[in-house]
Formats: structure tokens, C-alpha cells, sequence
């Protein structure tokens, strides 16, 4: 009997284990890109290496009262998207054709940088409706799959078959 968790259990498992590498103080976000079962990148949001992180010096975007989802330009952070496409450009790593592991459903703008990194499929845990995220997904031809794992995975009788 085999009690090893799903592929997509298994590597949103993994994002969600970056995400707590996060330093922002709003939503704590992990990617991670994925092809032929091999994890190419990782990336969780935060300000930009070697910048000081709103841990240590505060929310600008909690300072000024903008909700969620907006205004994303007033914020020093990179998302966890932006980040894992940056971290694979950075080592030389071809993510065309892979697939995208995180915690959240990508906002618009990180949904255009994944349509032209030819990344084919996401799968989320979370995240805040994002309408125009979602018709460019779907127009792009990306497979999105929203998955919920538990805690800690127990197999059901379904995924040993």
C-alpha cells in the first residue's frame, strides 16, 4: 500500500513550506515550478535581496489603508510569482512548459509574466478573486486546478488506485 501523497499534494506541499519564508506582514505567499516531477524554482514574497523587508520597518500599503488586492505598485515586495520566474531566469533555468505550485491564485500581473514564461498549468491552494486573472488563464490555455490538502495527508482509497 502505498501512503506517499499525490504529485500535486506533494508539490503544494512545498509552497506552502516557502511561503513561511515570507516577509510580508499582510499574506504569507511560496511558488513553486515544476517540470517532469522536478522542482526547477522557488519563491515566496518579500522585498528584494538585500532591501530592508516591512518586517523590520513596516507595511506601507497597511500605512496608507489599501485593501488587498490592489495598488499592488505601492508595495516594496515581489510576489512569490514574480519571484520564482526571477530565481529561475537568475540560474539559467528553462521554465517553459512547467508548472506553477503556490498558494495563491496569481494576481493579473503575475498571471501575464506566467502566460509569457509558457508556464501551462497552476495549481492553488488560496487567494482573493482576481476576475481578470482568471478570463487571461483561461484565454491563455494555462489548466488551473484549485486543491485544498489537509494538514498532513492521510490516503484515501481513491488515490491508491
Amino acid at each position: 500500500m502505498d501512503t506517499r501523497p499525490p504529485w500535486d499534494v506533494y508539490f503544494l506541499s512545498i509552497a506552502r513550506l516557502v511561503a513561511q519564508r515570507s516577509t510580508c506582514l499582510r499574506r504569507k505567499v511560496g511558488a513553486v515550478l515544476v517540470k517532469d516531477k522536478r522542482i526547477l524554482a522557488t519563491g515566496y514574497n518579500g522585498a528584494p535581496s538585500g532591501l530592508r523587508h516591512c518586517l523590520e520597518i513596516g507595511c506601507l500599503r497597511e500605512r496608507l489603508g489599501i485593501p488587498s488586492g490592489q495598488r499592488h505598485e505601492l508595495c516594496r515586495g515581489l510576489h512569490a510569482e514574480q519571484n520564482v520566474l526571477i530565481q529561475a531566469a537568475r540560474h539559467g533555468i528553462c521554465v517553459a512548459g512547467s508548472t506553477l505550485y503556490g498558494t495563491n491564485l496569481p494576481c493579473v500581473i503575475c498571471t501575464k509574466m506566467l502566460i509569457n514564461a509558457d508556464i501551462r498549468a497552476i495549481f492553488y491552494q488560496d487567494g482573493y478573486t482576481d476576475d481578470l486573472s482568471m478570463e487571461m488563464i483561461e484565454e491563455a490555455g494555462i489548466h488551473l486546478v484549485r486543491i485544498t490538502p489537509p494538514e498532513t495527508y492521510t490516503p484515501s482509497g481513491e488515490d491508491l488506485q
